[in-house]
């Protein structure tokens, strides 16, 4: 970026301040920016006759900002679906001035940089929590500006790799689907018909802990889908109502109340042992002889598996009671023998090890994209 010319955005880009005339009975597309470069996009349809304030309608390839959040990467290109959508005062938005000097796709990678966050920052005043871009300042910024037929390379090369990035992702996506049925064609025949309810392979164990005044208590939280337990900032007395915390043991089966139905259910791995879940989180253990946790683990992240729970929940969406323990044992499945299980737990921790080498791909091809904006606009 140092070998190019650096001209003010006052150069290159035009306000644009087309009012919309709105047809009351029409609907119309309301335009939000969301935060880090992550896109331009609607916040729903409204009809024309609702709109009380003036708005302005975008074209595609304007660059639009928030004036309050541009500072945090709240800034983008409008897409060709949202040409003619509206936008209310607090997201500004502008023209190229010279499509021959400056490309519209040059700018939306550029918009995706921190250099260009940055930009925004210093465009940016007020006090705390009136913090907002000023127009004038941010025309003034100064940016990099390479001849056409380079900004069109760049591009070109973007472009390229972001289509090579999405392969790699829906490569590993294809062979993690596969060893997803494969665990789950395991089990089916591993059972050979056996059908149980969980009340015979796991039983509700929970060690509650007295909430101190003096203490605090890290706390654990549980994703929908499969997603694990992960670690929360510690509570003390003074932050909860609850009077007793369920501590978290090895192994321990942990499922949400609010949220099993949708695949909220883990077990402790033990880097969590000796945390701290509240009542809404109940614990179960293994039976001995009858199942184990690295077998069971695996299943529990099956959307099969959270299919059952849904079917043992009352309700209907967001409107489900919780899953209480009861109906949680009372769920029948198949379920293999334990020395079957001991044999699948072996494959099973051969597919977790190959899980965890496609998750350190993914997170390195995650950030192939932006580690190549940054050196580009450095």
């Amino acid at each position: 970026m140092n070998q190019w010319p650096t001209v003010s955005l006052g150069e290159l880009l035009d306000r644009s301040n087309e009012p919309a005339v709105l047809d009351m009975n029409e609907q119309y597309h309301e335009v939000t920016v969301k935060l880090w470069g992550k896109g331009v996009i609607s916040r729903g349809r409204v009809r024309g006759s609702e709109v009380g304030t003036t708005r302005r309608f975008v074209r595609t390839n304007q660059l639009i900002l928030s004036k309050i959040d541009a500072r945090n990467g709240a800034v983008g290109i409008v897409p060709p679906e949202l040409d003619g959508a509206i936008v209310s005062n607090d997201f500004p938005t502008f023209t190229v001035r010279d499509p021959n000097r400056l490309s519209a796709d040059f700018v939306a990678l550029m918009a995706k940089s921190t250099f260009f966050v940055e930009l925004c920052k210093a465009a940016s005043e007020g006090t705390t929590n009136r913090v907002r871009i000023t127009e004038g300042r941010f025309l003034e910024q100064r940016v990099p500006l390479p001849p056409l037929a380079k900004q069109r390379a760049v591009v070109a090369k973007h472009a390229a790799l972001t289509d090579k990035t999405n392969q790699v992702a829906a490569h590993l996506d294809a062979i993690e689907a596969a060893a997803s049925a494969l665990v789950l064609a395991l089990h089916h025949s591993l059972a050979r018909g056996r059908l149980v309810p969980l009340s015979e392979v796991i039983e509700l164990h929970e060690e509650p802990v007295q909430i101190r005044l003096e203490e605090t208590y890290p706390q654990v939280g549980v994703r929908s889908f499969g997603g694990g337990l992960f670690p929360k900032p510690a509570v003390s007395a003074l932050d909860t109502t609850y009077r007793t915390f369920n501590r978290l043991y090895q192994n321990a089966i942990v499922l949400s109340q609010v949220k099993g139905w949708e695949g909220a259910i883990a077990m402790t791995p033990p880097n969590l042992v000796g945390m701290f879940a509240s009542p809404e989180y109940r614990t179960f253990r293994c039976i001995p002889g009858r199942a184990i946790p690295e077998y069971l683990a695996e299943i529990f992240r099956t959307p099969w598996f959270w299919s059952l729970l849904q079917n043992a929940t009352r309700g209907v969406g967001a409107r489900r009671e919780r899953t209480r323990p009861e109906q949680f044992v009372n769920v029948t499945m198949p379920m293999p023998l334990l020395k079957d299980q001991e044999q699948a737990a072996q494959l099973f921790s051969q597919l977790n090890a190959l899980k965890a080498r496609h998750k350190v791909i993914r997170e390195a091809n995650a950030g192939l994209l932006p580690a190549t904006l940054e050196r580009l606009f450095a």
